[in-house]
């Protein structure tokens, strides 16, 4: 990482081209998929490392599910395995295990990994890893529209009362508005990732595939982060 670089604060990565990058080398998407996670591993220790406070990963949409039954279940059963094992260097680095979307209808096997990784990581104070697993955009502002609705129908808010604030507050996590987002693979869309956060964020499309996506290709995001003029207001000019 070059020196004197502005890191962004909350990264989001859409993790995207495990299939393909496995069927241009004649191998099953589920290779791919194994692949990508164990390049998932090393990006996480490398962003940590470059100083991102918080870093959130699109592993798993609410969409996914409509994929064939063999590759679900390969993903489902390799989340599993990842978070016992790969994973634990990273919370000994001091990470914090968070993680957003719907638990239903997510394995008991995959619900139990993911509530001991944020039990044991709890207490961390390093960089802060969001999993989107069965998460999707829309869904999180539904969900979040109900909670309040819900307070409003039990007396604990009223109309007045809700702000943005109250709109963050009941969002999945508790987590800053995203700077920068990078999808992998060329894709040019957000595919329903964490929309409300999104507003002002910064994108960036490389064309690599995820399992190709190196730590010189993470480089690459954050000086290109450095090129972009940031504007928070609707004012384009």
């Amino acid at each position: 990482m070059e020196k004197d670089l502005i890191i962004p604060t909350h990264v989001g990565i859409i993790v995207d081209g495990n299939g393909r990058w496995a069927q241009q080398r004649g191998l099953s998407r589920s290779a791919g998929h194994r692949e990508g996670f164990t390049r998932l591993k090393n990006i996480c220790i490398y962003a940590q490392e470059s100083g991102v406070k918080y870093l959130s990963l699109y592993v798993f949409s609410t969409e996914n599910f409509k994929r064939a039954k063999l590759e679900v279940d390969f993903l489902m059963n390799l989340f599993v395995s990842m978070f016992h094992t790969e994973f634990q260097e990273i919370m000994d680095r001091g990470a914090k295990i968070v993680f957003s979307g719907r638990r239903e209808p997510l394995p008991k096997e995959v619900l139990e990994a993911m509530d001991e990784m944020a039990e044991k990581s709890k207490n961390n104070t390093g960089t802060v890893l969001n999993f989107c697993i069965n998460y999707g955009g829309q869904t999180e502002i539904l969900d979040m529209t109900k909670k309040i609705a819900q307070e409003v129908l039990e007396g604990k808010l009223t109309i007045d009362d809700i702000t943005l604030d109250t709109l963050h507050d009941h969002l999945y996590q508790d987590l800053p508005p995203l700077d920068f987002v990078i999808r992998t693979s060329g894709e040019l869309r957000l595919s329903n990732f964490m929309l409300y956060q999104a507003s002002y964020a910064e994108f960036y499309f490389p064309k690599t595939y995820f399992p190709d996506f190196t730590e010189h290709d993470f480089d690459a995001a954050i000086v290109e982060f450095n090129k972009r003029n940031r504007r928070f207001g609707g004012n384009a000019s």
